[in-house]
């Protein structure tokens, strides 16, 4: 899908979000209202499109305690598209669910101050909470502006807790040191690891499962070759040509996400290595592109679209808290259930 050129959220309609996916409005409106009779593909083509053209759909709004509608920010600058359309049905689902307006603003960069400034943008607007999916869960710019401004957020996919903030993630400690273990027990004694962007929190608690995981089964991770990656394609197939190209070739890589391990299987394939029998390749996510690669990706099923339908949840009880008066402190860490897929890229180590 070529990238439109950045319209501002209310003059794009349901009608160029159908062109953009290659649908039509009524399967725009039924994504966008939760409609079960669509298929998942379907789904991540038109949370694609809605993304790149900044659209923002409003549910149908039910009265919240204090009669009127809340509307709810969701900013974004994920470098997976296909991370980015998980996370986008699971947030218009949840708003859905609850009856608010969804308004998205995309980041126009990279940098701190480019984060910093979407924050901004948004706590000028009337909107009452916003959510923020990685990077910028972990983007300590970001939050100083909410703050600032007294707009609450709700921090997703955050490597650990943060303290007195709300927050939604997995254990990506257990996760990576399980994904770890299965590469073990499959023979590897030398794995390549790929690590994820450092300024996500999530980046270094799987670094420290992987780590965990080497040494209780007593194995050197200074034996382990290691490459850093930013959760892209293209840093991907930098760090995978970086492991696969080295003498003492690894003979099992884990990626920290879906994108790179795409990437490795890819030069894997141009260096003329089959996968697994020669190399096996591992991710973290489980997002489309884990079963539209070949082989399909073995990889930790994060719940996405379950994560930023919590936020939304979240989010909208402390609204409601505000409103009234009552409620706790903000502070919730909520930790939902990861699972380690098996698919056909991991295999037992070659001899």
């Amino acid at each position: 899908m070529e990238k439109p050129s950045r319209r501002s959220g209310g003059s794009v309609t349901i009608q160029d979000v159908a062109r953009a996916a290659g649908v039509s409005a009524m399967t725009v409106s039924r994504v966008v209202n939760g409609g079960t009779n669509v298929r998942q593909s379907t789904r991540e083509a038109v949370a694609a499109a809605i993304a790149q053209l900044n659209y923002s759909p409003n549910s149908a709004a039910r009265s919240l305690a204090a009669g009127e509608a809340a509307q709810i920010g969701l900013l974004y600058a994920n470098p997976s598209m296909a991370y980015l359309s998980h996370f986008l049905i699971g947030a218009l689902e949840g708003a859905r669910k609850v009856g608010c307006h969804l308004v998205l603003e995309p980041c126009d960069g990279d940098s701190d101050e480019a984060q910093a400034e979407g924050a901004r943008r948004f706590a000028s607007t009337p909107v009452q909470g916003v959510i923020l999916p990685p990077p910028l869960s972990d983007a300590r710019l970001v939050q100083d502006e909410l703050d600032a401004a007294g707009t609450p957020s709700v921090a997703v996919a955050v490597g650990m807790a943060l303290p007195g903030r709300d927050s939604v993630r997995i254990d990506d400690f257990a996760a990576a040191r399980a994904m770890t273990r299965h590469l073990i027990d499959f023979g590897h004694r030398r794995i390549g690891f790929v690590r994820g962007n450092p300024n996500n929190g999530a980046s270094g608690e799987r670094w420290r499962g992987f780590v965990a995981a080497i040494e209780e089964a007593g194995l050197d991770v200074a034996d382990m070759p290691v490459e850093q990656g930013l959760f892209t394609y293209r840093s991907g197939i930098d760090a995978a040509e970086g492991l696969i190209d080295r003498t003492d070739r690894p003979t099992a890589i884990f990626a920290s996400n879906d994108d790179m391990a795409a990437a490795a299987i890819n030069v894997a394939h141009r260096r003329g290595l089959h996968v697994p029998q020669d190399l096996s390749i591992v991710g973290f996510d489980d997002t489309s592109l884990a079963t539209t690669t070949w082989p399909e990706i073995t990889t930790i099923r994060q719940p996405i679209a379950a994560m930023a339908e919590a936020a939304v949840e979240m989010l909208l009880t402390r609204i409601r808290d505000r409103r009234t008066g009552t409620g706790e402190d903000a502070g919730e860490d909520r930790v939902l259930e990861h699972e380690l897929v098996v698919r056909e890229s991991s295999g037992p180590a070659p001899r």
